[in-house]
């Protein structure tokens, strides 16, 4: 009933008040509770929290940063993180007993060797009142080497599983973006060595389940096919202990970027008919297909390639170089994974050769007149002969910026990139990696991030300390010369000299 309605009827309302009771031990008025006590008398009277652990010893690996979940389970956690706080709580023995509501770091220096949290419980005390109540664990941090850093600190070159990366294609463009993968998602800090050899890499962990999460990471970002074997080392005839050593035999696909591709024609009816002749215009975890006389596109990911196994008709080493005299405009737009292509034909000529061609091109939106382009010439390729009848003579790939990048020759790029600390093998009778033709191939892999964002989205790059911007470069960045990255894409490396952290050091004294 309303207000109103109670005073139309004349009746009298009681306003309802909380009443309050005066505490049993000092007196002070306080709201009613099961033990007629204040929260101060509550607290002294009864701790909540005796019994409770105060001090806790954890041991942390300092070679791998790993922390010991007992018996034998070694968790990796950064400083003042939610895995290192989910460690530290479960390490609490008897915190069952009570209800915990919050739990927070409280700052240590990284060096102290110890580790503060401060946790805020709930428990029922005297006759069913609740109370809670805040208090400090410390934790000591205690240097302890894990198995595998133990037995690597005792011999480098022991290892129990390797991963055998291998590539067969003629150059090592794939490789350097995948260590630009691994290095940003940390996929191979577990590996005690890796070694550069010839057509790939290979990586050696001192644990089989390191070896087991790397495969898995590269099954994600590149179409793999692996094969697992095993070797006895030694066995206890007692015990019945056996030890092995594990052998990945990693096999990346021959397929790369930019590569022209004539499909099988099973393979081409199972795409809707596409092609049969593509460019391959992106490799991950599936690789991109575009026909670039309809910009028809399809994917297929790992289980599909191997199943039919095609390679290349022609690679990127073969790209010959044309001058566009006139592009007609477009008849035909698409997108296909974020990239737009445009369908044009263009009136080019190659540089060697004075003969006029007129093609069709999917390069319709950045080409335009006075450009050079790269492309495959289909006519004077070695291919089947069977193939060249309704074939074009020339299939155009990407645009040439030859002669904007001789200005700018022997000048500093804006980024640089970090790269994994390989050996060489110079073995195999003089099969081993050529340095000359690998700094030319990162060069050319440097370029690719310059010329494509798409490339550089899942790569860190990072300020050069030597750049300095100038008008020429000022004048690039709008839309002339060659494209460069932009400086709001690049990373600051931080680098602490000794003296700035002896300086700190002293101002906190």
């Amino acid at each position: 009933m309303s207000a109103l309605t109670y005073q139309d009827s004349g009746m009298f309302k009681v306003e309802q008040t909380i009443g309050s009771v005066l505490c049993c031990k000092c007196g002070v008025p306080m709201p009613p509770n099961a033990a007629n006590m204040c929260v101060n008398c509550l607290r002294s009277q009864v701790d909540i929290t005796e019994g409770l652990q105060k001090s806790v010893q954890i041991f942390y690996c300092p070679e791998c940063g790993c922390y010991l979940q007992p018996p034998k389970t070694w968790i990796k956690a950064q400083w003042e993180s939610k895995e290192l706080l989910t460690f530290c709580i479960k390490r609490l023995k008897n915190l069952n007993k009570v209800r915990l509501t919050n739990a927070e770091f409280v700052w240590t220096e990284p060096h102290s060797k110890r580790i503060k949290l401060k946790l805020t419980v709930q428990a029922e005390v005297l006759n069913g009142a609740g109370l809670e109540q805040s208090y400090l664990v410390e934790y000591t941090v205690r240097d302890h080497l894990c198995e595998s850093c133990s037995r690597f600190q005792a011999n480098p070159d022991q290892w129990v599983a390797s991963v055998q990366l291998r590539q067969h294609v003629s150059h090592r463009r794939s490789f350097f973006y995948l260590e630009q993968l691994i290095l940003r998602n940390d996929a191979a800090s577990r590996a005690v060595r890796i070694k550069q050899v010839h057509q790939g890499v290979d990586f050696f962990f001192g644990n089989k389940r390191h070896a087991d999460n790397f495969v898995d990471f590269l099954s994600k970002v590149v179409p793999i096919e692996s094969r697992q074997d095993k070797q006895l080392v030694s066995h206890d005839v007692k015990s019945s202990l056996y030890n092995y050593k594990y052998t990945y035999s990693v096999k990346i696909c021959p397929i790369c970027r930019e590569d022209l591709i004539f499909l099988p024609s099973k393979v081409a009816s199972g795409l809707g008919s596409l092609g049969p002749l593509v460019v391959c215009t992106r490799v991950s975890d599936r690789i991109t297909l575009l026909d670039p006389r309809t910009l028809r596109c399809a994917f297929l990911d790992a289980r599909q390639y191997w199943r039919s196994g095609f390679r290349s008709a022609l690679t990127s080493r073969q790209l010959v170089k044309y001058s566009v005299f006139y592009v007609e405009p477009p008849v035909g737009e698409a997108t296909v994974g974020g990239q737009k292509y445009a369908l044009s034909y263009v009136h080019i000529a190659r540089e060697s050769v004075g003969k006029m061609l007129t093609v069709q091109t999917h390069l319709g939106h950045i080409l335009k007149t006075g450009d050079q382009a790269l492309g495959y010439d289909i006519y004077g390729a070695n291919v089947n002969d069977d193939l060249h009848g309704g074939l074009p003579e020339v299939i155009l790939i990407k645009k040439c910026y030859d002669k904007e990048r001789e200005r700018k020759k022997g000048k500093p790029r804006a980024f640089t990139t970090k790269k994994l600390p390989m050996e060489m093998d110079e073995s195999r009778g003089g099969r081993g990696v050529d340095p000359e033709k690998m700094e030319n191939e990162y060069e050319e892999f440097l370029r690719d991030l310059e010329e494509n964002p798409e490339l550089r989205f899942n790569v860190s790059l990072y300020k050069n300390k030597d750049y300095q911007e100038s008008d020429e470069t000022a004048s690039m960045t709008d839309g002339e010369g060659a494209p460069t990255v932009p400086i709001e894409e690049l990373l600051a490396e931080l680098e602490l000299s000794e003296e700035e952290g002896d300086d700190e050091e002293y101002m906190d004294e």
